[in-house]
């Protein structure tokens, strides 16, 4: 009896760790990164499972009573940034002659590994610099409601970068996408429509790899995408140094940042071919 008793343990033992596998995207081999990523995304998949709210999430139900409190308004100019690894997006609103952090939202799922998105169907999540306009959303969307990044840009058509329809949606499903869940996008909707209706006509939308520190681009120095994730670190660190998004060009190839202003951040024109030929990439011209 014991031992029928053990077989049938081991037995859902086994088969909980198939369905956690095949389900939950939880590779049981690969890189310890990897393995990490994938078990926190079957981790988020469960709370949204359940009905649960990811940790993390702000209080939804307070939205006035948190924009009153930082300083904010809605209408105001914004920028996104995403760092998949930490699994979390971050809205930033113009609060007087800079752009300060507004809220931080849980990503639920984004699919793929750290690095770029290269072509049509690899389920990579993109990284980079992206504009959004009203034109990009969707107020019906099979995911309730999404925005498109505007996959490919300037940059991944010079690489051949090849896909379509990136986008940042509700729900907690991703082949390629950044999935916040149903009630989270309902805020970031929000106050994106308020942006665009309020005079911006595109924000920038910055996707990055990771938190951009130098001990984590130091740790990941032998990877492929160092050099591609050294230059996004340029585009990251201007930002905060300037608190305005920058202007982005693609120069030699490469992504090339110059200070931007108040002014130009209001239309964050679409990453463009370079315009200034004296510009480097991280560079001021």
């Amino acid at each position: 009896m014991a031992k029928l008793v053990r077989a049938i343990v081991l037995l859902v033992i086994g088969a909980a760790i198939a369905a956690i596998a095949i389900f939950g995207d939880w590779p049981l081999w690969g890189d310890r990164e990897q393995r990490a990523m994938s078990l926190e995304r079957a981790t988020r998949r469960g709370y949204w499972a359940t009905g649960r709210t990811l940790p993390g999430t702000p209080d939804l139900t307070k939205l006035p009573e948190r924009l009153a409190a930082g300083g904010f308004a809605l209408g105001q100019p914004i920028l996104v940034r995403i760092f998949k690894r930490e699994f979390e997006l971050e809205i930033w609103m113009r609060r007087g002659d800079r752009y300060a952090l507004f809220a931080t939202y849980p990503v639920c799922r984004w699919s793929g590994r750290l690095g770029p998105k290269l072509r049509q169907g690899d389920k990579q999540a993109p990284e980079g610099f992206y504009t959004v306009g009203a034109a990009q959303l969707n107020p019906n969307s099979r995911w309730h409601r999404s925005f498109n990044l505007g996959f490919p840009n300037a940059f991944d058509r010079g690489h051949g970068r090849t896909g379509s329809f990136l986008m940042v949606h509700g729900g907690c499903g991703s082949v390629g996408c950044y999935a916040m869940t149903n009630p989270v996008i309902d805020e970031i909707w929000t106050i994106v429509t308020a942006a665009l209706g309020g005079g911006q006509r595109r924000f920038q939308v910055q996707a990055f790899p990771f938190r951009m520190t130098e001990e984590n681009l130091a740790s990941r120095a032998e990877n492929p995408n160092a050099a591609f994730w050294r230059t996004l670190k340029d585009g990251h660190d201007r930002f905060l140094a300037d608190g305005v998004p920058p202007a982005v060009e693609v120069c030699g190839g490469a992504y090339a940042f110059r200070s931007g202003n108040l002014a130009s951040a209001r239309s964050a024109g679409a990453v463009a071919a370079c315009a200034t030929p004296s510009a480097k990439s991280g560079t001021a011209s």
